[in-house]
């Protein structure tokens, strides 16, 4: 590279990181003042896809939402029918980049809830049984949906209106959920089915019988696997 070019390259490197620092949201912002609610600490990140229906958008504390992002609520900006709550983002929650929620009457998304990235929620659908009309003009019905504490959706997964996913799943990446998914399960495919399910006194049970333990603690994999080691050479 020429010296020119270096210089160049580094100046935008360093603008880059300026506006990511400024350009992000983050309480006490004027964009954030848009919002129902931005709880302390949250942020979401520079630069944004599409933000609509903010004053429906409620977010708590210490929230990451990634670069590229899409957060809506409604039918365009002049839709005015939009629930107080329309989308709801509870504390501790992490949604990937490029990721897109679309609300329209209830999107609702739990504490400690963790997003991959290129991940679909809507709560609403189109129309199809207008044969005359262009499908993209057939408003569907709304069908609110829940994500419960602790649960992860893996890449690229899609979530349906009417999904109502429990506390601590795991949606494995690009799964297609509908329905109801009980809690503390492993779930993958589309459509989504259950992958393997938590049996209290038993540990976690796969399709085929397979047992995997119960570990405790964020690094209960590698804990049992220390144990583990000093058993065999014991």
């Amino acid at each position: 590279m020429n010296p020119l070019n270096r210089v160049l390259s580094r100046g935008v490197q360093a603008g880059w990181r300026w506006l990511d620092r400024v350009g992000q949201i983050v309480p006490g912002t004027h964009a954030a003042d848009q919002f129902g609610s931005l709880g302390r600490g949250t942020s979401i990140g520079f630069p944004m896809a599409t933000l609509m229906g903010q004053r429906s958008i409620h977010i708590g504390e210490d929230t990451l939402i990634g670069r590229n992002v899409s957060l809506s609520v409604g039918y365009g900006v002049l839709d005015t029918r939009a629930p107080e709550r329309a989308l709801v983002i509870g504390d501790r929650s992490v949604i990937g980049a490029r990721c897109t929620i679309v609300a329209h009457e209830s999107i609702v998304i739990g504490d400690g809830v963790w997003f991959g990235q290129d991940i679909f929620v809507s709560d609403a659908s189109h129309g199809y049984q207008d044969p005359e009309l262009p499908i993209g003009e057939q408003f569907g019905t709304h069908d609110p949906v829940e994500i419960g504490d602790g649960t992860w959706i893996g890449h690229g997964a899609i979530i349906l209106p009417g999904a109502r996913i429990g506390r601590n799943v795991v949606v494995a990446a690009g799964s297609v959920v509908r329905g109801v998914v009980e809690d503390h399960t492993v779930v993958g495919g589309a459509p989504a089915r259950v992958l393997r399910r938590l049996e209290p006194g038993v540990g976690w049970v796969g399709t085929r019988g397979d047992v995997r333990p119960v570990l405790h603690g964020p690094f209960g994999l590698a804990a049992a696997a220390v144990v583990a080691a000093d058993e065999a050479t014991a």
